[in-house]
């Protein structure tokens, strides 16, 4: 095989898919403040009478995809029309990262213009996509405390494991 059409094992294409599971993963954390801010704002509608009503609402709401959330939210959460579109958007980009990117950007692999191309795209997916992600949690973290949780639920746990103060840092 000529070497123009080898995928390189270099630390460019381990930074590539680096920044494809970077890119995943903050798809997913996006899921799971999508299911915490839906239970918390029923909880505040009082709309789950019992905590078995919200443990198997979590539990079914874990299963949903991003789209699925994103539809069922917007029906229980006064976004703003900016964040209904942002929510939109990455929902579109991420269907296309994971079922299709590689399909279409196969030949941008094999070489390093190409690479990093892929690269900064999806970094800048990644800084949209935790960037919304911290937003909903900050949503997420105003109506635990509004719902008066901090005596059932420590923050940090509601917080994805990191105290108030770290959340910045983390998404940087």
């Amino acid at each position: 095989m000529k070497e123009d059409t080898q995928l390189p094992e270099s630390e460019h294409s381990k930074e590539l898919f680096a920044y494809f599971g970077l890119a995943v993963y903050y798809c997913q954390a996006l899921e799971q403040q999508l299911t915490n801010l839906l239970l918390l704002t029923k909880l505040s509608q009082g709309t789950l009478p019992s905590e078995a009503d919200l443990s198997d609402l979590y539990q079914r709401k874990l299963g949903n995809s991003l789209g699925q959330l994103i539809k069922e939210i917007q029906h229980h959460f006064p976004f703003s029309e900016e964040e209904t579109a942002q929510l939109h958007h990455v929902w579109k980009q991420r269907n296309y990262i994971v079922h299709d990117y590689f399909k279409e950007r196969i030949q941008d692999t094999f070489t390093p213009s190409g690479r990093t191309r892929i690269i900064r795209e999806l970094k800048r997916f990644k800084n949209k996509a935790g960037a919304l992600e911290l937003k909903l949690q900050g949503y997420c973290t105003e109506l635990y405390h509004k719902l008066g949780l901090e005596g059932k639920l420590e923050e940090e746990d509601m917080l994805g494991g990191y105290p108030p103060a770290n959340l910045k840092r983390r998404n940087q």
